[in-house]
């Protein structure tokens, strides 16, 4: 028995003999590491790096070429060089991604020449111990891999993979949030582990560099890819809130700051990245004061507290700031340009009756409003339902920043966008587009009594069809919208008169519904029938006096019945979105069916009516007279 005791502590003595060697040996190693870390600390430091950089570029743009005869050609190939240097400095920081691709690859080059070598990328990032790598070291890391496979599909691809965009619990809230943690990326980055080369190293320095440079800082490169949008200083607590308040100084300590907030907009959803913080108040500042500068956007200043642009590449920001403001903040919202089919976007069963729907409302020419909640997908689903309108028809577009970019999706159609600028306005621009051979009007959103009116007038005189977006929730608040806008403008006095003028203008609602896992379908479509009154159009009269008296008095029970009725119009509901799919409703009434069918060629027409026939039955056998 003891002889079996004397082994096991034998064990036990030997086994921590080797543990404690092992661990000195760790501690030595790690030691020595850290020590010749700090040795060269200062000089491999981020933002050493950074301000170094930042006077090479200046001595780039700067330098004189002497020794160089003007027309030499070195002089002229050194000149060329600056001058595009000029203009990437200058286009990068736009949204341009070909100038930041030159910037980036450009200050690779020079750390690479004077700053870090093969052996000395560990001093600026720890790239071969994980366990000294910072969560958006790791960050970096994982998105650069990604990229690198995926392209700008590469964030995608990781939220995928990584379920990132599945709601989880959050410490505080009482329901289920998107949000990514410290430790989601962690597990992201253990499980992924990327081999990186030297120039794979520099690359990611390179990035970082740039952002704090010329860059979006933290948001610098999740902007450049293939998301929604993102979204910055939209959360926690500002410096602002806190000032000479030491009560809220101390009751909100521990809450997170403005400047820890960033938001990704991704299929409809808004998932919270809460380990990335932009460091402070100051560096928040500063990427909303540049993002939105492109093309001379204006000043933000206290008196103009909000501005919105586009970038380069297309994307809407919007910017805003105290005393507007609780805090500085900026949105950016992307826009793909990529031809989008409809297929794509409706996927649910009986899609091919919504795609066929909505194929033929534009084919037919119908004055169709796109309705739905922020982040419903409404400007996606425009711009495919654009590519089924006659390509023969000139397409006049109005918007408050440019977001369709239509030419670029259809190159060889006869489309124009106008934008409001400072100096001239949505109603001047609408008023313009009635002198520009425009057969097809669209607005990408209504959102100011002005447009409202003008698109009304529009589709009554002065184009063949009009599409456009709105906020409304329902049909009901859709012609609400619109007929108060009337008011206001004091277009008309009466609101029944007001409404009547609106629902003879509209055809079809497409209502548009995001719902709480974020996916994004059509919740209805509606046909809006104005309720006409029988004794409009009941008699002919002769001129005497009985039948004077007569009419006057059909008249005032026209007037009256006017003033009574409760509504101008009916909503039929054509099709719906249920737990099967799409499920066709009531039928398209057959005035609208009938102009439709005036509009479409006569392939189209054989189409159109089959289609009723196969969706809704018998009901329209009577077209075959068009046929």
């Amino acid at each position: 028995m003891f002889d079996g005791m004397n082994d096991i502590l034998i064990i036990l003595m030997v086994t921590g003999c080797i543990g404690f060697v092992f661990l000195t040996m760790r501690y030595q190693i790690n030691k020595g590491f850290m020590e010749e870390i700090h040795k060269r600390h200062e000089q491999f430091e981020l933002t050493f790096l950074t301000e170094e950089i930042k006077d090479k570029m200046f001595q780039m743009t700067n330098k004189h070429f002497t020794g160089y005869a003007e027309s030499s050609e070195l002089y002229k190939r050194e000149l060329n060089k600056r001058v595009k240097l000029k203009k990437a400095l200058k286009g990068c920081s736009s949204g341009s991604l070909e100038d930041k691709s030159y910037i980036i690859h450009l200050i690779s080059d020079l750390l690479k020449e004077h700053y870090v070598g093969p052996d000395e990328t560990d001093y600026v990032m720890y790239f071969s111990r994980p366990g000294f790598l910072t969560v958006k070291d790791k960050f970096d890391i994982l998105l650069y891999s990604y990229e690198k496979e995926f392209g700008s599909q590469g964030l995608s691809r990781l939220i995928e993979d990584e379920g990132w965009d599945r709601l989880k619990p959050s410490e505080g809230e009482e329901l289920p949030i998107y949000h990514v943690t410290k430790e989601d990326v962690e597990e992201a980055y253990y499980r992924y582990s990327p081999p990186l080369s030297y120039e794979d190293k520099i690359l990611i320095i390179g990035q970082r560099i740039y952002e704090n440079y010329k860059g979006y800082g933290v948001v610098d490169k999740i902007r450049d890819m293939d998301i929604d949008g993102v979204s910055g200083g939209v959360s926690g607590i500002s410096d602002v809130e806190m000032m000479d308040r030491s009560d809220a100084v101390k009751h909100f300590k521990h809450y997170p700051k403005n400047f820890e907030s960033v938001w990704i907009f991704y299929k409809g959803k808004s998932i919270h990245l809460e380990f990335l913080s932009f460091g402070s108040e100051k560096e928040l500042r500063r990427v909303c004061q540049g993002i939105y500068r492109y093309n001379k956007a204006g000043q933000l200043s206290e008196d103009v507290g909000y501005k919105v642009n586009e970038m380069k590449d297309g994307s809407r920001v919007v910017v805003v700031r105290p005393p507007f403001s609780e805090s500085w903040a900026f949105f950016v919202r992307k826009f793909h340009i990529k031809k989008i089919e409809l297929d794509e976007l409706i996927q649910d069963d009986q899609g091919p009756i919504a795609i066929g729907l909505l194929t033929y409302l534009m084919k037919g020419a119908r004055i169709t409003a796109v309705t739905g909640a922020q982040g419903s997908g409404k400007t996606t689903l425009l711009m495919a339902m654009i590519r089924h309108i006659y390509p023969t028809l000139t397409l006049r577009v109005q918007e408050m920043a440019f977001e369709l970019n239509l030419r670029k999706l259809y190159p060889k159609r006869n489309i124009l966008t106008f934008k409001e600028t400072d100096g001239v306005s949505g109603q001047e621009g609408l008023d313009l587009q009635k002198k520009t051979d425009g057969t097809v009007n669209i607005l990408g959103e209504i959102a100011t009594d002005e447009i409202s009116v003008l698109m009304l007038q529009m589709a009554q005189v002065a184009s063949l069809f009009t599409l456009f977006t709105h906020h409304g929730k329902t049909v009901s608040d859709l012609i609400l919208s619109l007929r108060n806008s009337l008011l206001k403008c004091n277009v008309f006095r009466d609101e029944r008169i007001a409404e009547e003028q609106v629902v003879k203008v509209l055809d079809f609602d497409i209502h548009l519904k995001k719902d709480y896992d974020g996916k994004r379908y059509i919740e209805r479509i509606t046909e809006i029938v104005p309720i006409v009154s029988e004794t409009e159009f009941s008699k002919t009269y002769q001129n005497t006096d009985g039948d004077k008296l007569e009419a006057f008095m059909d008249t005032m029970v026209q007037y009256f019945e006017k003033r009574t009725k409760q509504k101008t119009y009916q909503e039929r509901v054509i099709l719906r979105h249920t737990d099967m799919g799409y499920v066709p409703d009531q039928p398209i009434t057959r005035d609208k069916v009938d102009s439709m069918l005036e509009f479409m060629t006569e392939s189209d027409r054989r189409e159109f009516i089959l289609f009723l026939e196969r969706v809704w039955g018998s009901e329209y056998a009577y077209l075959y007279q068009f046929s």
